[in-house]
């Protein structure tokens, strides 16, 4: 009764002028508030709930709070791509404040030795906001969150920040938040209008969602790749918190879920254990919401399957993660299924959990501080049963790639060495300095298991998010497991880059092998400074060496530098980009002299890629984000608004990330490419293409028919025909240029759609093509591997004067999938080659 009167309170006050919402209507009443504790008000000039928060005034309300409280100790971790601060408010008692240190080491140490007594330990909880900027009611939540610990007087709150560290992160996401902010906040009417038909709940492309890459960072805690992942994951280890919250919305006609989720789809590498504590810290959210009166539901629709969530991250670490998903006003005040929803009801729920946590953390501190020394133990166990056994990965021609998965395991405090010499097992060739040890026996096993794995068997069929990751398959390296640690050389105690540089000066010309992971960025810096190169068609050897398929050339005569300024030029290339350019003093080889016109001219690329409604956004963002903070080369984003009026002859190759066109941009795209532009489309653009007549492409089809699947199953029957995202195999010829750069005769691709290409019947034809048995990693259902196996994810075909290039995997996958970048940038950069 209580909530159908403030359902029909909230909808009177819907037609008239906001009222502003007093923080009674938040806060527990049965405390005394220091006053001399500003409250949210006073510092960003209007009550909580009545505009969306902007980061800035977020931000400005934290740091008033620190210097007001001797509760708070706030510090600025980073910055995230737009320059906007990362803080993390450490809230406790000031006893506790004077010896965080002790309690800190305290707490490590418990994690780490094979007895513990937590009678007197405060127990660590991780509080975070809104991950996803669009999902505001968490971040506006901080706000209140914030003031309640740093101002309630009362015993039961004086006791909580004794036994309580809490590290609290207002906003997951600050780009994000700041422009859905401005979106909500510039389309608010004075007088409250819950019409879901109105501008104020259907934001423009991309939305607030996503970073300022139009990343989704809710999958960047195993990866790492994002500023505001890396500031978040050096503070997660640094601590290692036994209780995380990640505080989502979900649908407007959606009610409230608390962790855990579908029981059966849980990890098998997370201990029954964390989610039978995450349901009993469960219990203190339904005790809080029922006391007022809202609705939630739990054990429902998500899971804790990837370790990539903020939710599900720390059940691998030792801790529980938490997920909360509120049904989202999207605005300000919404018409629902469940009658009128307004902004500060969703704000007040995400505050309820919030507390719920606290007082479950507290209540259940021994038996939680309990588990988390008991799993790190169990693993030394398993770590022990481990000994002298590791995993060595790598790849002889790319120390770039090598790097950047060692950099990950390093952001993770995972133990790894050098390789002490070469040497070669189960047919793969592992070259010191190439090449990294990763002993087993050690802290973080479990972890490593978790990045390392490769399951293709699962308890259930249905993932609310991909269901493979395995880093050294999205790297495109080599591994080998259970290798001897007498492999192992030096520890990395500081990972360095490997050193560019030019072997000698040279008269005559420098090749560059196309190996290296950075060797595009160094392409496009010598194409940009009008500098000719070409590369090579066909393999040839050379001072001892043999040079593969698209090794670069640079001839030193007839350019627009001299001989010394082309070296001093390259020098500084090889420098930034990692690599070796090797000097050579002729153009006689073993296989294609160096002028032969098997090396090809090659042109600055000149890239453009369509953006805006109807292009999915992460593909889009992905691929901004590889051009712009991988390879330094420019890309200009056209919005679909304006595509009819631009100029597209100032570009050479233009992307189609994922998505359609309507007609009319459909006929200027045709004009261009037949003028001899390369048109790249991905994934769903390939439909598209095909209903457009630009490429004739033939997608297999199978039917699904259900058989003894009842009505109540049939959710379930389709869902699991999904391939939510798995790592597939396909066979490459290397010598075709989509695949220059690679030097193993296979690729792991990832993909997470059903589109299956028929092959072309010309084998040649078919660079890139999926093995009979592809499946490396991940689920997918008979029927779908059946339909996958030997199609192909690559179609190219000249169009009239130009060419279209068609990917049906997305290559760029969420900034970690680096071992298929390549294929991009040779589409790119070879573009009249393929």
């Amino acid at each position: 009764m209580r909530f159908i009167l403030l359902v029909l309170t909230l909808s009177c006050f819907s037609v008239n002028a906001q009222t502003p919402t007093a923080l009674t209507y938040y806060l527990p009443q049965n405390t005394t508030y220091n006053s001399e504790i500003p409250t949210p008000e006073s510092v960003i000039g209007h009550q909580v709930g009545e505009w969306h928060i902007t980061h800035d005034k977020l931000v400005q309300y934290m740091q008033v709070l620190a210097e007001a409280s001797d509760r708070i100790h706030i510090e600025n971790r980073g910055e995230t791509f737009e320059g906007r601060p990362l803080l993390l408010l450490t809230i406790t008692s000031p006893e506790n404040h004077s010896n965080i240190k002790n309690i800190r080491t305290t707490h490590i140490a418990s994690t780490e030795n094979n007895s513990v007594n937590v009678e007197n330990m405060p127990i660590v909880v991780y509080q975070g906001f809104s991950i996803h900027g669009n999902e505001a009611s968490g971040s506006n939540a901080a706000l209140l969150v914030a003031y309640y610990l740093a101002a309630a007087q009362s015993d039961d709150v004086k006791s909580l920040l004794n036994n309580t560290v809490v590290l609290f992160d207002p906003s997951y996401n600050p780009d994000g938040l700041q422009r859905f902010a401005y979106w909500a906040n510039s389309n608010k009417s004075k007088h409250l209008n819950p019409d879901p038909n109105d501008r104020e709940y259907d934001e423009v492309w991309p939305g607030g969602r996503t970073n300022h890459y139009w990343f989704d960072m809710n999958r960047d805690w195993l990866p790492v790749q994002l500023p505001e992942s890396r500031v978040r994951i050096e503070s997660f280890h640094k601590w290692l918190p036994n209780i995380l919250t990640d505080h989502h919305e979900m649908g407007t006609n959606s009610t409230f879920f608390f962790q855990p989720g579908i029981p059966s789809r849980t990890h098998p590498l997370t201990p029954k254990l964390n989610q039978e504590l995450t349901k009993s810290i469960g219990n203190y959210h339904a005790k809080a919401l029922d006391k007022i009166g809202s609705l939630y539901y739990t054990e429902e629709n998500f899971d804790d399957f990837y370790y990539g969530k903020g939710s599900t991250f720390p059940d691998i670490n030792g801790g529980i993660g938490i997920l909360f998903e509120q049904g989202s006003s999207r605005g300000h005040i919404q018409e629902t299924s469940n009658g009128i929803l307004t902004f500060p009801f969703t704000i007040r729920n995400q505050f309820t959990a919030a507390l719920s946590t606290l007082e479950a953390g507290e209540n259940m501190r021994k038996e939680i501080l309990q588990y988390q020394h008991d799993f790190y133990k169990n693993a030394r166990t398993e770590a022990n049963k481990e000994n002298g056994k590791a995993i060595v990965f790598g790849d002889e021609k790319d120390a770039a790639k090598t790097y950047h998965l060692a950099e990950i395991l390093k952001r993770h405090q995972i133990e790894f060495h050098k390789l002490k010499n070469d040497f070669k097992t189960n047919g793969k060739q592992f070259r010191k300095g190439y090449s990294y040890v990763v002993p087993k026996n050690q802290k973080n096993t479990r972890l490593i298991n978790a990045m390392f794995e490769k399951r293709t068997t699962f308890q259930d069929s249905l993932f609310y998010d991909v269901s493979a990751w395995t880093f050294p398959l999205a790297f495109g390296l080599d591994y080998a497991e259970n290798i001897s640690t007498t492999n192992a050389g030096a520890k990395v105690e500081y990972l360095q880059m490997k050193t560019g540089l030019v072997t000698a000066k040279s008269n005559y010309a420098y090749v560059m092998e196309w190996h290296e992971y950075y060797a595009p960025k160094a392409l496009n810096t010598i194409l940009g400074s009008g500098l000719r190169a070409k590369v090579g068609m066909q393999q040839f050897r050379m001072n001892g060496k043999t040079y593969d398929y698209g090794t670069i050339l640079i001839p030193v005569q007839n350019q627009n530098k001299s001989a010394d300024q082309l070296f001093v030029f390259l020098q500084k290339v090889a420098k930034n980009s990692h690599l070796q350019i090797d000097a050579v003093a002729t153009g006689l080889t073993e296989g294609i002299d160096l002028g032969s016109s098997q090396f090809r001219a090659l042109s600055q690329p000149k890239v453009a890629m369509i953006v805006g409604e109807g292009i999915r956004s992460y593909d889009a963002g992905e691929i901004w984000h590889v051009f712009d903070q991988r390879y330094d080369m420019r890309i200009t984003k056209l919005d679909t608004r304006n595509l009819d009026r631009t100029d597209l002859s100032r570009y050479n190759t233009i992307i189609i990330p994922s998505g359609s066109l309507d007609a009319n941009d459909t006929e200027n795209l045709k004009k261009w490419t037949e003028d001899g532009g390369t048109l790249i489309a991905y994934r769903t653009a390939l439909k598209w293409l095909n209903s457009n007549e630009l490429m004739k492409l033939e997608f297999k089809k199978s039917e699904l028919i259900a058989e003894n699947i009842s009505h109540e199953e049939r959710r379930g029957f389709r869902g699991a025909q999904v391939i939510g995202g798995a790592i597939f195999e396909a066979k490459q010829d290397r010598s075709h240029p989509i695949n220059f750069g690679y030097k193993n005769d296979a690729i792991a691709l990832f993909r997470n759609h059903t589109l299956f290409l028929t092959p072309d019947k010309q084998s040649y034809n078919n660079p890139l093509q999926y093995t009979k048995n592809p499946l490396l990693s991940g689920y997918i259902s008979k029927r779908n591997l059946d339909s996958l196996a030997l199609s192909v994810p690559f179609k190219t075909k000249r169009y009239k004067s130009g060419r279209i290039i068609a990917f049906t995997d997305n290559t760029n996958f969420r900034a970690f999938w680096y071992g298929t970048n390549k294929l991009l940038m040779n589409a790119i950069f070879f573009r009249k080659e393929l």
